[in-house]
This record gives structure tokens, C-alpha cells and sequence, in this order.
């Protein structure tokens, strides 16, 4: 049973005519370069069968997914022509099933990139994939010594349709660190070993970067969901979630009292205190206990003691009693308190933000044109989503 507005302890909103207006920024943005989608972790925990149809409304036609069978999910999803690019390549002996549903391996290692030649082989034609390379990240893809293994037959790679090399930027956020020129020129020199096929390096961040780093193909995420591509400056994205937690009770307390587990908050005077049904099993985390903040009529209030399971206490004493009667909801993200700000109180990133987000809360789509039960209902009202569900080679 789904959460309902009435029965769940927050509503999480999630604008997705913000995500289209995201798109067009970010695809003008990216000038000459397509522009994919990010879309593993569900669309970074925001719900990929809502969002994938209006991104393919928009003329995206690139998905990148993390794992197999996010891409076998995701594929229902968008048009039949739209090419979905699994990062982390086939699984072993799982080669086959990227061609039942219309999936393309990016190949991050030697032993991928021979099991999927011999695929080729076995069925007599080239299949498509993308060759992802390492430019300093350490991480995934193949390094310049595996670059040399892998080029030294110069026919090896001639029954694969190699639709992409690619590469990872580490610090794309912080556009002055030294380790963006270095992964591009890196970039630059393996690139010049795989002549005429298109590259893709830069992410959401990486954009911001210029038309250096924007080769062919781009491949945003965080940043179509609302947070800042760049450290340091103002967010140009459209803010995508806000969150609203319910008050469950307040009590008021003496000087010298306690608040939560392990009593690490003391009341220095007598505080009115908020208990909201939200709590670290809803992805709110345990890191905010005593940082954290709310907002509740557009004033700030902060979190005290520790972040519970299914709970966090507020010191409302700042805020009118009338605006604080059980069921009243106070704002956890929001135009006042980003996803970003939340982060930072967490001291962790808004990626984790929003891909811990629960799934208890009741979840509210904004403009919306797909039956939130059936990803289809708005890709068969489009013609531009119309189509076959599976595509074949």
C-alpha cells in the first residue's frame, strides 16, 4: 500500500516541469553536444518511470542507468529509438540480456570488453557499446596500459559498433581544481587512439567546464534534480523537491532538560519543543542530531537532540503556538532550505540527500503527464514516446 497524504508522515513534492525547464538549461548549455540523462538510482531516488517520459518529451534520447536491470526497468519507459547505456557494463554471463531489451554495455574493463566481442562473434554482427577509459579517476575503465593491450591487434575491436569512448571527471564542481585539465588532456591523448568515434566526458558539472570538455555527448544528473553544478556559485538549476514533515505533538520543557537518545541536548532555559514524524529511517540522517534545521513559516528552527528512527525533535519555541498544532507540516527542503544546504548540515553531498530519501513518504509528482501506476499512460499520449517498448539492433 502506498503512502498516502493523509497516513504518511511527510510529503516529498517533485516538480517535473522543474526537470524539463533543468534540460533545456543544461542541453543550451551544452551548445553543440547531445545531452543525455542520468537516470541510475531511480532517477536519483526521485522515481525514473515519471521522469524518464518527460525527458524523452523533451528529445532526450540518451539514458545512462548504473546496473542491468535498471536499464530492463527503464527501457519500458522511453521510446523504443532512445539508446539506454548501462555504466556498469554486463555482469558476467549476462551479456545476452542487454540484447533482449535493447541495451547498451559501456565496457570499463578488458575482460568485459572480450566477452562482448565474442557475443559479437557468436551471433555474426556488431553490437553496439561504449568504451569507458580511466584519465586519472581510478575507478572504472581501462587504463593506458589496457588501452595498449586492447589496440595492439588492430582488427580486435572491428566487430564491436563502438558508439562512444568516454571518461569520468572527479572534481568537475570545483572548476579551478587542477585535476580538470589533467583528466581532459588525458582525455585528449587516448581519444587520439580511437579515431572518428564520438567521446563523452563531462557530467553535470562538467558542463559548466566549456566547450573543451563537451566533446560529443554530455551526460548530466544531479543537476537536472536541482542541485548546484558549480562549488561556491549560485545554483542556476530550477529547485526540483521539497520535502514536509508532520508535527506529531510539542510539549514545552523546563531549564535543565533533556531531548532524544542519549540525552545529547540540554534546554539552557524552557524551550517549546516539536516532535516530527521523519527520522533517519527516512533517509533524514543521524549526522543532522543537533545541526539540522526546519523551516516553518518562512522562519528557521533548529533540530535538537538526536535524529530517531522515525523522528526529529525542533525547538519551536521562536514560532507562533497556533502554527504548531498536531498534523501541521514544517518544511525539511525547500525554496528556503535547499537540497544543498540540507547537505551541507549533514556534511555530506546532495547526492546522498536525495538517493536516501525514504519510501515511506507520500510522494506528490507536479505536472505530471503520466498515471503515476503506469510510466507508459503519457509516452502513449506523446508521439514522440509512441513506439515498440523494446528496441532492436
Amino acid at each position: 500500500m502506498k503512502p498516502t497524504k493523509t497516513s504518511s508522515g511527510a510529503t516529498l513534492s517533485i516538480d517535473l516541469g522543474a526537470i524539463r525547464q533543468n534540460y533545456r538549461l543544461l542541453r543550451r548549455q551544452a551548445g553543440k553536444a547531445a545531452c543525455a540523462a542520468v537516470m541510475k538510482a531511480d532517477a536519483y531516488g526521485l522515481g525514473a518511470s515519471h521522469i524518464a517520459p518527460i525527458l524523452a518529451q523533451e528529445g532526450c534520447r540518451h539514458f545512462f542507468v548504473a546496473h542491468l536491470d535498471e536499464g530492463i526497468g527503464l527501457r519500458r519507459c522511453v521510446p523504443a529509438e532512445a539508446d539506454i547505456f548501462v555504466l556498469h557494463g554486463p555482469p558476467p554471463e549476462a551479456e545476452r540480456d542487454f540484447i533482449e531489451h535493447g541495451l547498451i554495455p559501456v565496457l570499463n574493463s578488458l575482460p568485459q570488453v572480450r566477452a562482448w566481442r565474442t557475443l559479437c562473434q557468436q551471433l555474426d554482427r556488431r553490437l553496439p557499446a561504449v568504451i569507458q577509459v580511466d584519465t586519472g579517476m581510478s575507478r572504472m575503465g581501462l587504463s593506458p596500459d589496457e588501452v595498449d593491450i586492447l589496440l595492439s591487434d588492430a582488427n580486435y575491436l572491428h566487430c564491436i559498433d563502438l558508439r562512444y569512448l568516454m571518461s569520468h571527471l572527479a572534481c568537475a564542481e570545483s572548476q579551478s581544481h587542477f585535476m580538470n585539465e589533467a583528466q581532459l588532456r588525458r582525455f585528449q591523448v587516448l581519444r587520439a587512439r580511437f579515431p572518428s568515434i564520438p567521446a563523452s566526458l563531462a557530467n553535470s558539472s562538467g558542463i559548466f567546464l566549456g566547450r573543451p570538455y563537451q566533446f560529443d555527448l554530455v551526460r548530466p544528473g544531479a543537476a537536472l534534480y536541482g542541485l548546484a553544478p558549480v562549488a561556491g556559485e549560485p545554483n542556476p538549476m530550477h529547485p526540483v523537491v521539497s520535502l514536509q514533515g508532520r508535527i506529531i505533538q510539542t510539549r514545552t520543557i523546563k531549564i535543565g532538560d533533556y531531548v532524544g537518545y542519549g540525552l545529547t541536548y540540554r534546554a539552557d532555559s524552557a524551550r517549546h519543543i516539536a516532535t516530527v514524524s521523519v527520522g533517519y529511517a527516512d533517509g533524514w540522517m543521524r549526522a543532522m542530531s543537533n545541526r539540522g534545521i526546519a523551516v516553518i513559516g518562512g522562519v528557521s528552527v533548529p533540530f535538537v537532540g538526536s535524529v530517531s528512527m522515525d523522528t526529529i525533535t525542533l525547538d519551536v519555541t521562536a514560532i507562533d503556538r497556533t502554527k504548531l498544532v498536531p498534523g501541521a507540516m514544517v518544511d525539511l527542503i525547500g525554496p528556503n532550505h535547499p537540497v544543498d544546504t540540507v547537505a551541507a548540515l549533514a556534511r555530506t553531498i546532495g547526492y546522498e540527500i536525495l538517493t536516501s530519501l525514504g519510501n515511506r513518504f507520500h510522494r506528490e509528482y507536479v505536472d505530471a503527464p503520466c498515471n503515476c501506476d503506469d510510466p507508459l499512460a503519457g509516452a502513449a499520449a506523446s508521439s514522440s514516446i509512441a513506439g515498440e517498448a523494446v528496441a532492436h539492433w
